[in-house]
């Protein structure tokens, strides 16, 4: 019997495994996950600095003339104290000298004979930065299980730090079933197919993250699939396509259970990829994708993408959507969990009119997919949908209903 798309991905959040992890250096770290919280050394800023090029005053000598004969500069260690009546020149980021009530731009001066002439309202403590205003000595700044960003490393980088542990690269190993199917880099005849699906995931795998590995295409026989399944033992993840249906050469799950494959669920209740599997070997999370290139497509994105990020020990492994609006009418599948691709434009989703599960075009085009509820019959112009991109990654900490209704 098929199991809902929400119990699928919670067993799959429940039976994968987590992979270790690795120390690099931060420069090599962008994109990966990591492992360990970061807790601050110390202050950020380290020291009272000014937020602008200025003066440093007195909040008492507003609207008078002060003398001013000294400079701070960037870099500088002060150890003059700025007495009333007098201003002190400083430039941005400079650290500020004692007894320092504000900073007045330089803008906000002008310059006469006798001085600098001070505007009529000064706020104490006005273009100052405060020692541990951004991030307080002791405080976590990057959690486990966050991804590190270009912004992330620069946090890294002002606490003086060069190497972190992040977790490894997930291994994922894809290999097609199908006497009829052919590598694109061969001659094929005119009752074959090029294996299109195998190069798909290995590109999008990368895409993810992940190092790849491309394993010959089985023929569909028990002992040539055991063979094929034996060779990708290695990976995290082994992924095939195709021949786990009903047909009379449909012997994938057979052939991973005989090698000793927990099956956890052999069918899933969405519209197109219902003959959808998933089970571990060991540590290796192997999971059974349709050979239609756009059903394949649709749950690779639904249930490999979260075993991803799942194994990956990132945080935010849930599926998060979008609520906007839908661009056309539409009639949908009665008692059916059912998928439509589509694009979405910043202001609406727009489903393709024709995706049918063997189509190749339409997954070019995707940036969303809707998941209609067996409820939904139809959909106005302008109603209200959610939808869970494919272009780009948009996760929550916590499982949400993602379906429209």
């Amino acid at each position: 019997m098929a199991i809902s798309i929400m119990k699928a991905l919670q067993s799959i959040y429940m039976h994968v495994p987590k992979v270790g992890f690795e120390i690099l250096p931060i420069e090599m770290t962008v994109g990966r996950i990591l492992a360990q919280d970061k807790v601050a050394s110390f202050d950020l800023p380290r020291f009272d600095n000014a937020a602008m090029d200025g003066y440093a005053v007195k909040c008492s000598d507003v609207g008078k003339t002060v003398q001013c004969t000294e400079v701070i500069y960037a870099g500088d260690n002060p150890q003059m104290t700025l007495q009333d009546t007098h201003a002190i020149k400083i430039m941005t980021g400079a650290p500020l000298p004692k007894g320092c009530e504000a900073i007045v731009p330089i803008e906000n001066t002008t310059l006469n004979e006798t001085g600098v002439v001070l505007p009529k309202e000064i706020y104490k403590n006005a273009h100052m930065r405060v020692a541990g205003e951004d991030i307080k000595r002791g405080e976590i700044y990057l959690h486990k299980g966050e991804r590190i960003t270009a912004y992330a490393s620069a946090l890294l980088a002002s606490q003086g730090v060069t190497h972190i542990s992040v977790t490894r690269r997930l291994k994922v190993a894809v290999f097609g079933t199908g006497d009829e199917l052919r590598p694109h880099f061969e001659h094929i005849a005119p009752h074959q197919l090029y294996n299109s699906n195998t190069p798909m995931f290995l590109a999008r795998a990368q895409e993810l993250g992940c190092e790849v590995s491309y394993i010959a295409g089985s023929a569909d026989t028990l002992e040539a699939l055991k063979t094929s399944i034996q060779s990708a033992l290695g990976a995290d993840i082994i992924i095939t396509s195709g021949g786990v249906s009903m047909g009379d050469k449909d012997f994938t799950k057979e052939a991973f259970t005989a090698l000793g494959m927990v099956l956890h669920f052999d069918k899933v209740d969405i519209k197109p990829g219902k003959p959808t599997a998933f089970g571990t070997l060991g540590k290796t999370a192997v999971i059974n994708l349709p050979g239609n290139p756009l059903a394949s497509m649709v749950n690779f994105e639904l249930f490999v993408r979260a075993a991803i990020r799942k194994m990956s020990g990132e945080s935010a492994y849930h599926h998060a959507s979008l609520t906007t609006h839908i661009q056309t009418d539409i009639s949908l599948q009665d008692a059916k969990y059912t998928v439509k691709l589509g694009h979405f434009d910043g202001q609406g989703f727009m489903p393709f009119e024709k995706q049918l599960p063997g189509m190749l075009s339409p997954l070019l085009k995707a940036s969303a997919m809707m998941i209609s509820t067996p409820q939904s019959k139809s959909l106005k112009k302008g109603d209200s949908v959610k939808i869970l991109p494919i272009a780009w990654e948009f996760t929550g900490l916590e499982e949400e209903d993602f379906f429209t209704h």
